[in-house]
């Protein structure tokens, strides 16, 4: 009987035993597990007062200057914040706001207003340095190259502008006979002394960037109802990515402007560069990651609603807003969601990334200017 107890003790131990370490070989292998978290490190209104009228387009992509976030909204001008703790530090009231994205270099912020005139602004203290009527709204990004800032004003008028000074170097006007257009407009892309930039006649001109002679034209979209081509040009080598708005995806030869390949799916916005791949963004609400070299669709992702803004690259994952849903990120090798999160009003702008803080800011449909942290973080199924 003693030893038929004790042989059980022994069963018992060694089964519990083996039970332990299978639990603990368990619960070590999912320690590693691993979800995607994103979260709000802070939201701020950017306009002064509440907007109870009509809803405006707020598509600015935030601008990162040393310690400063820099936001336009579409209704009553500039404001910049401190990019950790969301604190104001400047205000510039401009009327009717600010739609298109800015560039800058050093201390000096360069962008098109929606009240006629393109400005020269103190990126530290909000002050004007000089401004430049263009007698028309101004809807498309600028350029700096070599001193010369480069922008499409909303009538189809391109200016090559000195930086230091807002003197007018040349203008490259065109006339589009369309009765429909998409609000908004190409920023030109620069190489060797050469500007490519697209119309809303459907056609992609080629500028001498000294001169503005023209170098070559395409004509790519020939739709009757919208022929803009307000997605910017991207380079690669000696190719250059653009597409129309409902139109096709373009990859065009930069030298002497001959189509190498084209896919059927209009674009509002640029295409985005990773490896061997190009992502998408369609105006049929769907993103695509393609064969650079070809254009081979390597896989779908297909929105609920509304269409994608420019896709940005952000520590291994894809981040981009959806006009009306949320910030979504996904997995680039298979297309799969891994997170997002939800605004309010959808969001129009290009997100912007900082991979050195670990966030993402964008301007929300609302006008609100979101801090978003973002990352991959461990799941522990057990706490000591």
């Amino acid at each position: 009987m003693k030893n038929l107890l004790l042989g059980s003790l022994l069963l018992c131990l060694a089964g519990c035993t083996t039970m332990d370490r299978t639990l603990e070989q368990w619960s070590s292998k999912n320690n590693n597990k691993r979800e995607y978290e994103v979260k709000t490190a802070w939201v701020r209104q950017t306009t002064e007062k509440d907007n109870l009228g009509f809803r405006k387009i707020n598509r600015m992509t935030p601008v990162l200057a040393g310690d400063l976030v820099i936001q336009g909204n579409g209704l009553d001008g500039l404001v910049a914040y401190e990019k950790e703790s969301g604190q104001l530090k400047w205000r510039l009231p401009i009327q009717n706001g600010i739609e298109p994205s800015a560039t800058i270099i050093r201390d000096r912020l360069f962008v098109g207003a929606s009240d006629g005139n393109f400005y020269s602004i103190s990126a530290s203290t909000g002050e004007i340095q000089w401004s430049f009527a263009t007698k028309a709204e101004n809807l498309s990004a600028p350029l700096l190259e070599e001193g010369v800032v480069y922008f499409l004003a909303g009538n189809n008028v391109f200016y090559a502008l000195d930086a230091a000074t807002g003197r007018q170097i040349w203008l490259y006007s065109r006339q589009d006979t369309s009765q429909f257009s998409i609000r908004g407009g190409s920023q030109a892309a620069f190489k060797n002394g050469t500007l490519y930039v697209g119309f809303s006649d459907g056609s992609l001109v080629a500028l001498n960037a000294q001169t503005g002679a023209v170098v070559w034209e395409l004509q790519l979209n020939r739709n009757k109802r919208f022929r803009d081509i307000d997605a910017t040009p991207v380079i690669d080598g000696n190719q250059l990515y653009i597409a129309g708005y409902d139109d096709k995806l373009y990859c065009v030869s930069v030298d002497k402007g001959e189509v190498l390949w084209r896919i059927d799916g209009g674009g509002y916005s640029a295409v985005t560069m990773a490896g061997d791949k190009i992502f998408y963004p369609t105006t049929n609400g769907e993103v695509w990651a393609l064969k650079k070299s070809n254009g081979d669709k390597v896989w779908t992702y297909k929105l609920k609603d509304g269409i994608a803004s420019q896709v940005k690259t952000y520590k291994g994952t894809l981040v981009f807003g959806e006009s009306q849903g949320s910030l979504r990120f996904l997995d680039p090798n298979t297309g799969s969601a891994l997170g997002s999160i939800e605004p309010g009003r959808g969001i129009l702008s290009s997100p912007q990334v900082d991979e050195k803080a670990g966030r993402v800011y964008f301007i929300s449909g609302e006008a609100n200017l979101f801090a978003i942290q973002a990352g991959w973080i461990k799941t522990p199924y057990f706490k000591e």
